[in-house]
């Protein structure tokens, strides 16, 4: 088993996208925004790797050989409810993925997560799985998101984050060394109620104006 890589995205438009969900002024239709901005962006690189094959094109001057995408099949996976935010974002470069959803929230007092939905698309088993969450905090819920999916018999995942902690990275390392996970910053620790410091606050929270 391969083990996992951390690929910080430090592209200077994402650098300024996540400082802007940062600031406690930044209202929810911007947050909002610039989290599917985020996800598009990053999602450019996870899908780096993608596989290509060539195929004959007759362009209005002439018929030439060009690359395409070799009918790799992919699914996004967004932790309810924060994950959601990243979904259109992403289906805004890839619209023919499919969409699978795990509810989980975190238990208040043990921070640990609790499953309450799980629905995954029949043929989920045969695609490239990303799995989306904004904040990889204790990394409870990822640990167990991937887990679900490897229960689906899902060979090839990802994980995509906006912010996360060094604690929900070892997390997620420890628990999935073959699971690469991508993020936009890494912060400095967790404070004694699980959220990310300096972070960007409760971002369900925020992205969906419940706060």
């Amino acid at each position: 088993m391969s083990e996992n890589k951390v690929h910080i995205l430090d592209h200077p438009l994402l650098q300024h996208k996540l400082t802007i969900l940062r600031d406690e002024r930044t209202g929810v239709k911007e947050f909002r925004e610039i989290v599917a901005e985020i996800a598009t962006l990053e999602c450019y690189e996870a899908t780096r790797d993608l596989p290509l094959k060539e195929i004959e094109v007759k362009t209005p001057v002439a018929t030439g050989t060009f690359k395409t995408l070799a009918g790799k099949k992919l699914a996004i996976v967004p932790i309810l409810r924060a994950g959601l935010g990243m979904v259109d974002g992403i289906l805004s470069l890839i619209p023919s993925a499919k969409v699978g959803h795990i509810g989980l929230y975190r238990d208040p007092e043990t921070l640990a997560p609790v499953e309450y939905y799980c629905k995954m698309p029949s043929d989920i088993a045969e695609r490239d799985v990303i799995v989306l969450d904004p904040m990889l905090a204790t990394g409870g819920s990822a640990v167990a998101a991937i887990q679900f999916l490897k229960n689906y018999e899902c060979r090839s995942i990802k994980l995509m984050n906006i912010l996360a902690a060094p604690e929900g990275i070892r997390a997620v390392q420890e628990a999935h060394p073959d699971v690469d996970i991508y993020v936009a910053g890494v912060d400095e620790k967790l404070n004694d109620h699980g959220y990310i410091v300096p972070g960007l606050g409760d971002a369900g929270d925020r992205i969906f104006g419940t706060k």
